[in-house]
């Protein structure tokens, strides 16, 4: 079992080998909204890595991620309805899809290597599949891709007619501090690596014009993407016809509902023409979060391998 710990210094590559640039903000518009993403930028033919994120973050989580890959195109995408991204609450997956679809096209990405979290993971994955000469490796951690009997089943936590305990989240803030003391020694916020969990309150937040703060993912969105997780049955289509050689990072297995468990089903990667199982069971569904050194690490293996 992995409970909250003090938060460790971070661990990396010395600071003139990382990227402490702060992103350039972009908008584009994907279909009924208008999507952001965070990029850094090498040079016009740099190597590009591509970042999707978990349900209920946001792009600027990955920063230290992002920081050890000075010499790519570093693109990190804010999803439907999360941090500088529009979007209403959804009830399928697809619409994620798609919209991540647009933005590949828009950006003519090719030969790129993907990294997904969570949903990113999952959303990326789907992608690959849809736009076959995007990528040439993929990384997904953790991808929310479920056992085929739940897609068969219709097996899920909660019916379409109950309430996710995520709309229930508190929404306003006085503060950026407010934010950080609220959350900073509770599960799983307190896994986070310290910069890690700055970003996610930092750049979480959208100011309001009366003052304060509110969730830039509202807690409706955020309960939508995981009452519509059975929606993503297609992924299973998508893995099953991906050729780029793609890693699935697997976290621990538990039986407690408190997201740090793996949801992702462990014959993923063997479902796939050129998938690479990747157990971690010594890391929790956060992993990129505890440990974003570690998550790159992974990453620039995968690009060499």
């Amino acid at each position: 079992m992995i409970t909250c710990q003090k938060r460790k210094r971070p661990c990396r590559a010395p600071d003139e080998m990382l990227d402490t640039r702060e992103p350039d903000l972009h908008h584009i518009e994907a279909g009924k909204v208008t999507l952001a993403y965070h990029e850094w930028s090498a040079s016009a033919d740099a190597p590009v890595l591509l970042i999707a994120h978990a349900t209920g973050f946001h792009g600027r989580c990955y920063d230290p991620i992002a920081a050890q890959f000075s010499e790519h195109r570093v693109i990190a995408v804010d999803m439907h309805g999360h941090g500088a991204s529009g979007g209403d609450p959804l009830q399928d997956w697809q619409i994620v899809v798609d919209e991540l679809v647009v933005l590949i096209d828009r950006l003519g990405l090719k030969g790129a290597v993907g990294m997904g979290h969570s949903m990113g993971g999952h959303a990326i994955l789907r992608a690959a599949a849809a736009r076959p000469n995007t990528f040439k490796s993929l990384v997904l951690f953790d991808p929310v891709v479920l056992d085929p009997q739940f897609y068969d089943l219709k097996v899920a936590g909660f019916s379409q007619d109950q309430m996710h305990p995520a709309a229930k989240r508190k929404r306003n803030f006085a503060s950026i501090e407010e934010m950080m003391t609220r959350f900073e020694t509770r599960d799983p916020y307190c896994l986070f690596r310290r910069d890690v969990f700055e970003n996610y309150c930092r750049f979480g937040l959208t100011p309001l014009e009366d003052g304060g703060f509110e969730l830039a993912c509202a807690p409706e969105m955020e309960a939508s993407m995981y009452m519509s997780s059975l929606s993503g049955a297609p992924a299973l289509e998508a893995a099953a016809s991906l050729q780029v050689p793609t890693t699935v990072v697997r976290a621990m297995r538990t039986q407690a509902r408190d997201f740090k468990g793996s949801p992702t089903w462990p014959g993923l990667a063997e479902s796939m023409p050129n998938g690479i199982d990747m157990d971690r069971s010594d890391m929790t569904h956060f992993h990129p979060f505890q440990d974003p050194d570690d998550a790159a690490r992974i990453v620039r293996e995968a690009m060499t391998d």
